[in-house]
């Protein structure tokens, strides 16, 4: 019988494996990395004498792989959505890591330059009162903050608190209609869904009083209306990059953060999140995060 101690412990060879920058020849974690492998250059890798370990490393992960991470999405849905500048590579890594998980992308939505260009926020401001007067009357409080109010009319329409994920409504897609019309918003193509989770995936750190304020605001709307919400950046981003600095507001309670997706073990700790974020709001993970490199629960 499997013991909770052996469980812990596969679970922690695996990060510290990955955690090396070990790419797997095949299997779901495979699948993770292969979309970034031209730029495995910025990676640490084995020294020469560490050569037999690694193998063996690499073929304990390739066994493992499959079993550990398949099935931890099923039949659950990921809007991903993309600051403007957010490395592609790493975007369509992970979402090849939701679909090798078992999970589906609802949707991709990019976000504009307008859009998190505090020097637009008129443009942001008119536009997201006359949404939530037009469309979504008393769905989003009267209070929220320039930011905060059109994060959450995004989530209102590319997300929902229903674990098994909706149907796109009316007002939904004239939301984002809406959005993209404005130049806020690239077209995302055909969507039938919103999903219960939300991935928002960081551009370059602006290191902006403003440009932060953007992000949080928009993050925090977004975890307003859906199940759960994964902010995820690069390493570079955590400690005192635009993702340490988010985690130290009030508004990184109510979603989750990871540092680190430039690394297999970061994009590990992005799908671990993911699963966690369905039952437990918040905490912060990945190679700086303040609850551990990736969520064990």
């Amino acid at each position: 019988m499997i013991t909770l101690r052996h469980h812990l412990l596969t679970i922690v060879a695996v990060f510290l494996a990955l955690a090396a920058g070990i790419v797997l020849g095949g299997g779901p974690l495979s699948d993770v990395g292969a979309s970034v492998a031209s730029s495995s250059q910025d990676e640490p890798t084995a020294a020469a004498g560490d050569q037999p370990g690694a193998a063996y490393d690499a073929a304990s992960l390739e066994a493992l792989a499959p079993s550990y991470v398949a099935g931890r999405l099923a039949e659950r849905s990921v809007a991903v959505v993309s600051v403007p500048g957010a490395d592609e590579r790493l975007v369509t890594a992970l979402a090849d890591g939701i679909a090798a998980a078992g999970g589906s992308v609802s949707g991709r939505y990019t976000l504009t330059d307008e859009l998190v260009d505090p020097g637009q926020k008129s443009l942001v401001d008119t536009l997201g009162a006359q949404l939530v007067t037009q469309q979504v009357k008393d769905a989003v409080p009267a209070e929220a903050s320039t930011y905060d109010r059109m994060g959450q009319l995004l989530g209102l329409a590319v997300a929902t608190k229903t674990p098994e994920g909706d149907e796109v409504s009316g007002k939904s897609r004239a939301v984002v209609e809406a959005v993209a019309g404005a130049g806020l918003l690239a077209e995302p193509g055909d969507v039938s869904q919103r999903a219960p989770l939300v991935l928002l995936v960081l551009g370059p750190d602006a290191n902006d009083e403003g440009a932060d304020a953007v992000i949080g605001g928009l993050a925090q709307g977004l975890g307003a209306q859906a199940a759960g919400v994964v902010v995820a950046g690069t390493t570079a981003d955590g400690g005192a990059g635009q993702l340490g600095r988010f985690r130290a507001t009030p508004a990184a309670a109510t979603v989750a953060t990871v540092d680190g997706i430039d690394t297999p073990a970061g994009r590990l700790a992005t799908l671990l999140t993911l699963q966690r974020s369905l039952s437990a709001p918040g905490g912060a993970f990945g190679a700086s995060g303040a609850d551990g490199a990736l969520p064990l629960g």
